[in-house]
């Protein structure tokens, strides 16, 4: 156990530096929020993967894999990698719309009703996110270490807020770089390990019913259901759509996201395989503990602390990009617009790492509070989707909207995301793919009758003036 104890606290150790060394990068406000703008496609891909393989793609799909799901869990991280793949078709349009983030788009389009609801609901849903990641990490910490889950939240929580206060997106993008490696190579280096220690791959098959090697086992339906809902939170989710906004070019967005969405898929069956290993030597564990499981019985203390060491980067990188599109959406869109407080790089920047310190707080408290992952997780996908979605989506595409459309498929969608969940999702449709739909044939009706009305068109979502670093959204009424 000290072996694994201390490469966690290297690794802890290692993402303070980085932070310190990204500090050294930060000249304005534009290079916190977007590194400058000057991310390549290698860069791009590593900290979206990151960024989305979380807690639920790692110890939740071994869990899954040792549960009802079997070898098919790995689908959830390929699922995942295929949204990925479809948000390369908008990816350009991001990149173009010299934007910070997803309510900056909304309020160039549809004006400042639509900006306001938007923007709440990102600043909610991501400190609900980073919470929950927080939560994810804690638990991990707390049964290594023996910490009170307090203690370990605490932890969890100071080290995050610090290295992402200190660099801002160059922190978070190279940490993200180097945390998707070590989750990709920690978990590759734990399967052979623990086969080895199982007593080979055709013990731990003859040890398992047949029906859980099946590749399809979940079902086409929820594979579809699981690349519509992560293609919907995904192409709206601001830590995601932050990074296609930090790209170098359209280009890049583009290459970036392909290499992205390859990696995942690469990646995906890994923690599956490790579920399907407890699964042939600890048939009668609680199946959330599969990993922990493997990690503790199977693997030596090296490579048992490089596993958890990705899991914990897999949480921690996550919690990163949601305090950061906290603090871009305070300070960008409420602050800046909304409240039309005007302030020079200099000061923005010294405002917006109080933001990413005071959400971090905000943060922690909630993980405090609630010590809950996948309800809250749900929740924040829920608010933070169903009602932007289509408004952003073809706000980026289509030209020819109106004003309205926007506004109303925003608080439509938004209303029946969230009644649908309180509902229990009704007919096992997921609330985010419900609220979706009803925002776009919300959008699509309210703009088809306004257009019938001659109304005017609304204004183009690539009208920026970026050209200096202190961008204030236009057409906000």
């Amino acid at each position: 156990m000290g072996i694994i104890w201390t490469i966690i606290i290297v690794y802890m150790a290692a993402m303070i530096g980085i932070g310190l060394y990204a500090k050294t990068k930060i000249k304005n406000s534009n290079d916190y929020h977007l590194a400058g703008r000057r991310l390549g496609p290698i860069m791009l891909a590593g900290t979206l993967a990151a960024t989305e393989i979380g807690g639920g793609s790692s110890v939740g799909v071994a869990s899954k894999a040792y549960g009802e799901w079997g070898l098919s869990a790995g689908w959830y991280v390929v699922s995942a990698g295929i949204g990925i793949l479809l948000v390369s078709f908008i990816a350009p349009f991001m990149r173009k719309a010299l934007a910070t983030t997803v309510p900056e788009i909304i309020g160039r389009r549809y004006g400042k009703s639509s900006y306001v609801i938007s923007s709440v609901l990102s600043v909610i849903a991501s400190a609900a996110l980073a919470a929950v990641q927080i939560t994810a990490t804690a638990t991990i910490v707390h049964v290594l270490t023996g910490f009170s889950l307090t203690w370990a939240i605490l932890l969890s929580g100071a080290v995050v807020v610090f290295y992402t206060y200190l660099g801002g997106m160059w922190s978070v993008t190279l940490t993200d770089f180097v945390q998707f490696f070590i989750i990709v190579f920690g978990f590759a280096l734990a399967v052979p390990y623990a086969l080895s220690a199982a007593g080979g791959f055709n013990t731990v098959i003859s040890n398992l019913p047949s029906e859980q090697l099946g590749f399809t086992k979940i079902g086409w339906s929820t594979i579809l259901g699981l690349i519509l809902l992560y293609f919907m939170t995904f192409s709206t989710g601001q830590e995601a759509v932050q990074r296609y906004y930090s790209a170098k070019n359209e280009k890049v967005a583009v290459t970036g996201s392909l290499l992205c969405g390859l990696l995942m898929t690469i990646y995906a069956f890994i923690p599956a395989a490790l579920g399907l290993i407890a699964l042939a030597s600890f048939p009668n564990i609680d199946e959330n503990n599969a990993l922990a499981t493997v990690t503790v019985e199977l693997l030596p203390p090296l490579v048992a602390g490089i596993l958890l060491s990705g899991v914990i980067s897999a949480t921690l990188s996550s919690a990163s990009g949601n305090l950061l599109a906290v603090a871009s959406v305070y300070v960008k869109d409420i602050h800046g617009s909304l409240m039309k407080k005007t302030v020079d790089s200099s000061t923005e920047l010294k405002m917006s790492k109080r933001v990413v310190m005071l959400s971090g707080l905000f943060a922690i408290g909630i993980s405090l509070f609630s010590q809950q992952i996948i309800p809250l997780l749900v929740f924040a996908f829920t608010i933070r989707s169903t009602g932007p979605f289509a408004a952003y989506i073809l706000g980026l595409l289509w030209e020819k909207v109106t004003p309205n459309a926007g506004f109303y498929s925003v608080l439509t969608g938004t209303v029946a995301g969230v009644s649908w969940q309180l509902a229990k999702e009704p007919f096992g449709i997921m609330a985010v793919i419900a609220g979706c739909v009803i925002s776009l044939v919300t959008f699509l009706l309210v703009n088809w009758i306004e257009r019938k009305k001659g109304v005017q068109q609304a204004p183009s979502a690539f009208d920026s003036n970026d050209g200096n670093q202190d961008h204030l959204p236009a057409n906000i009424s």
